[in-house]
């Protein structure tokens, strides 16, 4: 048996479904929610667009915050950004 992400357990404060949205859709949406969310808090973007994967990591850490990872699910990738500021 595999390890489980540890990403799995993670309860985000808010989730943003940008499913069939294609980039740059995602990461607006994402911009947007981190706005919503108290510092410290956790945001998971679900989407599929394998851009995304890319996208929000390099935006998080020019915006200051953090990165945590994403899991593969089947046909879309779910993506946690830690609010810093």
């Amino acid at each position: 048996m595999a390890d489980q992400n540890p990403l799995a357990d993670l309860k985000p404060d808010k989730t943003v479904d940008a499913r069939g949205t294609s980039c740059p859709g995602p990461l607006l949406e994402t911009k947007k929610a981190i706005a919503t969310i108290p510092v410290g808090g956790v945001l998971e973007t679900i989407s599929s667009d394998a851009g995304t994967n890319a996208d929000i990591p390099v935006w998080a850490k020019k915006m200051g915050h953090e990165f945590l990872g994403s899991i593969e699910e089947s046909g879309y990738w779910r993506v946690f950004v830690r609010r810093k500021k």
